[in-house]
C-alpha cells in the first residue's frame, strides 16, 4: 500500500470517526440554559440548541410529564416552545437527541433582563477603588435559593453572535451577588420580598456603551449619521460601536422568555440628546418585535446628575449640560409603551459618574414594576411628573400628574427653579408648593414664558412627592 492509499484510508477513517461522533454526540443547547436557570411563568417558552441538519431532537417537562419534539433545520438549529405552569419548583428538564442532558434545580418564576452601561453593570462589590454604599451587608445577607442570577458575558462583534459565551446560572449568595449588577439585585431582591416567587436575573450590560452599540443595524439605518461597521472592521471602541454589543450580547439570547427589561444607560449620549430621544424609543420598539413577546415592561433609569464637563473633551454649556439628555428620557414615557422612568435626581455626586447609592435605583425600578407590571396599588411607585402651566401676571404656576398626595420639599426652600420672559434669559426664581402644583415667579421676570427645575449638568433635586420619590429635571420650553 503505496503513502498516498494510506492518507486517503486514514482520512476517510477521520471523517467517518468525526461523523460517527456528531451523530452520537448530545444536542447542544444556547448558553443561557444550564441548571438552576429561572423560566418564565404562565408561557409559551421557548428552548434551543443545534444538532446534525435533520436530527429530531426531544425536550421534556418535569413539571407536567409533557414532551416536546422537532428537528434540527438545515443550519442544524433546533428551537421548541415549552408551556410553564404557576410559579415553583426544583424541576428538570430532559433535552435528547438518542442521547440525553437534564438541566437541573430549575424554578419558574419572573424572568427580567437587566442592561445597560456601567451604572447597571457596576457590581454589589463595587468597582475597583469606587465603593458603593451598604451593600457589603447586603451582599453578606444575599443567601436566597428563590433568587437567580445570570451575566451574559462581555462581546463586542461586527457579525450576528448565534451563541453567546459559556456562563451558569447561580443561585443568589455571596460569593456570585457580590460580583453581579448592584442596580439588578436590588430590583430582583424586592421583586421576590413582594411577589414571593422565583426571580430569575439576566444582566446583559457593558461599561461605557452607547445605545447604538445595543442597536439592530435595520433600526439605524433610519439614522444615516450613524456609521454601521461592516463585517471585516475592525472594532476600536469596544462598547461605543454602533451594532457590536446588540450582535454580541443581545441577539444570542432573543427569545428567551422574560417578563420584562430594566435599562440604565444614557450616560454615554449625554451629548446627543436630540438624536437620543429618537434612538431609545427606536431600540425598545425592535427589541420588543425581536422577543416577540408583544409590548412587555420596559422601565428604565434616568441618568443622575453629574459634572460632565470633568470629562474629555471637557465641553460645557448648551446642549452639553447632560440635563438635556435627562429630558429626552422624561419625555420618552409618553413615547414608549407600557414604560416608566426611575428619577434619581437625589443621587447623583458631581465627582463620580457611578453614584455610591446603588439600592435607590433597582428599588425605584422595582417600584414601577410592583405597580404597573403586577398590579400593587395602596403606595408611591412613579415619580411626580410636569404637566401643563398657567400664567397668571408675574406668576407661572406648574401642575403635575402623579401627586396626588401633594408635593414636598421636606420644609426646606426650593432652590433650583429658573424663569425666563420672552428674551429667553433665566432667572433664579423662588417657588411655592401648593398641594399638587408650584407656583414660580422672580423679580427681574414681569412676564414669564418658561420655567426650567433642577435643569443643571450637576444638581440636587429638592422637590419630591410626599412617598419620597425624586420629580425629574425639566423645562416647559424648547430652546
Amino acid at each position: 500500500m503505496n503513502l498516498s492509499t494510506i492518507i486517503k484510508s486514514t482520512l476517510t477513517l477521520t471523517t467517518i470517526l468525526f461523523c460517527s461522533l456528531c451523530i452520537n454526540a448530545q444536542p447542544k443547547l444556547a448558553s443561557i440554559f444550564t441548571d438552576d436557570m429561572v423560566l418564565q411563568q404562565q408561557m409559551q417558552v421557548p428552548v434551543w440548541g443545534w444538532d446534525v441538519a435533520g436530527k429530531t431532537v426531544k425536550v421534556t417537562t418535569s413539571w407536567n410529564g409533557k414532551s416536546y419534539t422537532t428537528k434540527a433545520d438545515g443550519t442544524g438549529k433546533w428551537k421548541v416552545k415549552v408551556a410553564t405552569p404557576s410559579a415553583g419548583g426544583p424541576y428538570n428538564l430532559t433535552i435528547s437527541n438518542g442521547k440525553a442532558i437534564k438541566l437541573n434545580n430549575v424554578l419558574i418564576g419572573e424572568v427580567w433582563i437587566c442592561t445597560g452601561q456601567s451604572n447597571m453593570e457596576m457590581p454589589m462589590k463595587g468597582f475597583k477603588g469606587q465603593a458603593l454604599i451598604g451593600t457589603n451587608e447586603a451582599i453578606l445577607k444575599s443567601k436566597n435559593n428563590n433568587i437567580r442570577i445570570y451575566t451574559v458575558p462581555r462581546s463586542s462583534k461586527t457579525e450576528l453572535q448565534e451563541n453567546s459565551k459559556p456562563s451558569p446560572w447561580h443561585v443568589a449568595g455571596p460569593e456570585f451577588v457580590s460580583n453581579f449588577s448592584a442596580t439588578g439585585y436590588y430590583f430582583g431582591r424586592l421583586l421576590n420580598e413582594i411577589l414571593n416567587v422565583p426571580i430569575g436575573l439576566i444582566n446583559d450590560s457593558y461599561s461605557g456603551s452607547s445605545i447604538e452599540a445595543w442597536m439592530d443595524p435595520d433600526v439605524l439605518k433610519a439614522f444615516p449619521e450613524i456609521k454601521i461597521p461592516a463585517k471585516t472592521d475592525s472594532i476600536k471602541a469596544v462598547s461605543r460601536t454602533p451594532t457590536t454589543l446588540y450582535k454580541g450580547m443581545i441577539y444570542p439570547v432573543i427569545g428567551y422568555g422574560i417578563k420584562g427589561c430594566i435599562w440604565y444607560q444614557g450616560e454615554s449620549n449625554y451629548d446627543r440628546p436630540d438624536q437620543y430621544e429618537k434612538l431609545f424609543p427606536a431600540m425598545v420598539a425592535k427589541w420588543r418585535d425581536l422577543w416577540n413577546e408583544g409590548n412587555f415592561p420596559f422601565y428604565y433609569a434616568q441618568i443622575a446628575p453629574y459634572d460632565y464637563a470633568q470629562l474629555p473633551p471637557y465641553n460645557s454649556g448648551g446642549k452639553y449640560n447632560s440635563a438635556y439628555l435627562r429630558d429626552a428620557q422624561r419625555k420618552s414615557v409618553k413615547v414608549i409603551p407600557n414604560s416608566n422612568m426611575a428619577v434619581l435626581m437625589d443621587i447623583g455626586e458631581q465627582a463620580t459618574i457611578h453614584p455610591s447609592h446603588k439600592e435607590p435605583g433597582g428599588t425605584r425600578l422595582a417600584y414601577l414594576a410592583l405597580a404597573q407590571t403586577y398590579g400593587i396599588k395602596g403606595f408611591d411607585a412613579i415619580s411626580p411628573s410636569y404637566d401643563a402651566m398657567t400664567i397668571t401676571g408675574n406668576i407661572a404656576v406648574l401642575k403635575f400628574e402623579n401627586a396626588a398626595n401633594g408635593l414636598t420639599s421636606y420644609g426646606k426652600e426650593l432652590n433650583t427653579f429658573e424663569i425666563a420672559g420672552k428674551d429667553k434669559v433665566f432667572h433664579p426664581a423662588k417657588a411655592v408648593i401648593n398641594g399638587s402644583s408650584v407656583s414660580v415667579s422672580a423679580p427681574d421676570v414681569k412676564e414669564p414664558v418658561a420655567v426650567r427645575y433642577a435643569f443643571r449638568d450637576f444638581v440636587i433635586g429638592d422637590l419630591y412627592s410626599t412617598g419620597g420619590l425624586p420629580v425629574s429635571s425639566f423645562r416647559t420650553d424648547s430652546w
